[in-house]
């Protein structure tokens, strides 16, 4: 039975939505300030986070930061919640690790489903598992089984939706993705097509694997159609 933890200051708020989870056959922690949330995550693992953005004493956008640097928790998924719907908090929400942003007030049931997309793909099927091999591309390796890239032999610290879009791109040399195929394919379902989940993570991508992002060798742009991945030239 997944463990999801639920952080949020507001009473109200953990009670709707440990309700609606435990309903749908999860197990539910609690936490009401980023302390207590980095603590539990440490000592339960979740599976899942739902973590609000106003919180006391830490504020959510600095919990993740910590949990997504942090190799024990890097690969969980955690949904932003927020009150505040300004495009700036959900690129940087993004950019910090997070795997989905849901701006209060929000419905129940849409967030439910959310959850259901990010811990199915969390645990794909056994024989998808199987059929993922490690890709070499030249100074990169990319070993699914082990959730692991590396970079001219050194470990690269990818949150859950990095590894798993660079490893779709890099599977695939030569194809081009466009975004919404590339929403489909690792987010699960599609976002609004103005989002920019894409990339902020393609950008963050090439920070972490090009010498020089501005110029890649690797993640190319083709321009109004979306990303391909090529070795270098």
């Amino acid at each position: 039975m997944p463990l999801i933890l639920v952080v949020d200051d507001e009473v109200n708020i953990l009670q709707l939505l440990k309700f609606n989870l435990t309903r749908e056959g999860y197990q539910v922690i609690e936490a009401t300030n980023g302390h207590d949330a980095i603590k539990l995550t440490g000592e339960k693992t979740p599976d899942l986070i739902i973590l609000d953005k106003m919180l006391p004493e830490l504020d959510g956008f600095d919990v993740l930061r910590i949990l997504k640097n942090n190799r024990q928790s890097a690969s969980i998924p955690v949904i932003m919640l927020s009150a505040r719907s300004e495009m700036l908090d959900k690129v940087l929400g993004l950019e910090l690790g997070a795997d989905d942003y849901i701006t209060k007030p929000f419905s129940p049931r849409e967030l439910v489903a959310r959850v259901k997309v990010h811990l199915r793909r969390k645990q794909p099927p056994a024989e998808e598992e199987v059929a993922k091999e490690a890709v070499r591309a030249n100074r990169l390796v990319i070993q699914p089984e082990k959730y692991e890239a590396l970079l001219d032999g050194e470990r690269l610290e990818l949150a859950q939706k990095e590894f798993e879009l660079l490893y779709l791109l890099v599977a695939n040399p030569g194809r081009v993705f466009t975004r919404d195929a590339l929403l489909e394919k690792i987010w699960g379902y599609n976002y609004d097509r103005k989002s920019r989940t894409v990339d902020v993570h393609i950008r963050y991508l090439r920070q972490k694997i090009e010498k020089d992002p501005a110029n890649p060798d690797y993640i190319e742009t083709v321009r109004g159609v979306g990303y391909r991945f090529r070795e270098t030239r």
